[in-house]
């Protein structure tokens, strides 16, 4: 009777400790999930989110780079030629297409792509009213040139300006969003951890408690003069 009690309180100490530890491991797989989805949200962060935003940075630099070289040769009396300028303005354009295919190799939501899509026609217009600019002055109409650099070419130049703008503030609302998912699955990880501790310690009570169950059946008892029997202390 004693072994059969014996049996039946261990399979129930083992039915417990396995239902324990199997939470414990999904546990432990679901942190693991937490953790890869952490560090893919900081990689993105600056993968994707930290280096175009410094990508934009140099391609408004150079945007205003071309802007104010071409109007110091329209508006102002300079020894610099048509040539000159020409290879100037390639370089800048070669640097913006550099930049643009380097942004484009990440990973872009859909008003990133939509916005993006938009700057390169403006980058094209513009390098078409820089070429018009150019004619005009070399074939003597320098008012007409002025005028051209003043209004079309001001005009989608700010167009240009804008869309990088617009990027600029979708990357910074995507970032924001991805440190909120970072901070919801940092406290999922701690809840699960102190879930797992938890665990560990009913764990360690429960052992006890059966260890103590154990040796209160397996005293051994003597017989007192009456003829009693009482258990050893």
């Amino acid at each position: 009777m004693k072994w059969s009690f014996i049996i039946e309180q261990k399979l129930k100490a083992a039915a417990l400790l396995s239902s324990i530890m199997l939470l414990i491991i999904i546990g432990t797989l679901i942190s693991r999930n937490n953790m890869n989805g952490i560090g893919k949200s900081f990689s993105s962060i600056y993968q994707d989110r930290l280096l175009p935003a410094t990508t934009i940075i140099y391609m408004t630099e150079n945007l205003y780079g071309k802007r104010l070289s071409l109007e110091k040769f329209l508006l102002a009396d300079n020894e610099m030629t048509s040539d000159q300028i020409i290879l100037g303005l390639q370089n800048y354009d070669r640097n913006i297409d550099s930049l643009v295919r380097s942004f484009e190799q990440t990973f872009l939501v859909d008003q990133e792509a939509k916005s993006l899509s938009a700057f390169k026609n403006r980058i094209e217009e513009y390098v078409l009213l820089e070429k018009m600019m150019l004619n005009l002055h070399k074939n003597g109409n320098s008012d007409g040139s002025r005028k051209l650099f003043e209004g079309a070419g001001a005009s989608t130049f700010q167009s240009t300006i804008h869309h990088l703008n617009e990027l600029t503030t979708i990357q910074s609302n995507v970032g924001k969003e991805l440190m909120a998912e970072s901070r919801s699955e940092m406290a999922s990880f701690g809840m699960i951890s102190f879930l797992q501790i938890s665990l560990a310690v009913v764990i360690g009570l429960i052992i006890l408690v059966f260890i103590q169950s154990s040796n209160i059946i397996n005293k051994p008892k003597i017989k007192q003069d009456g003829g009693s029997y009482f258990n050893l202390n």
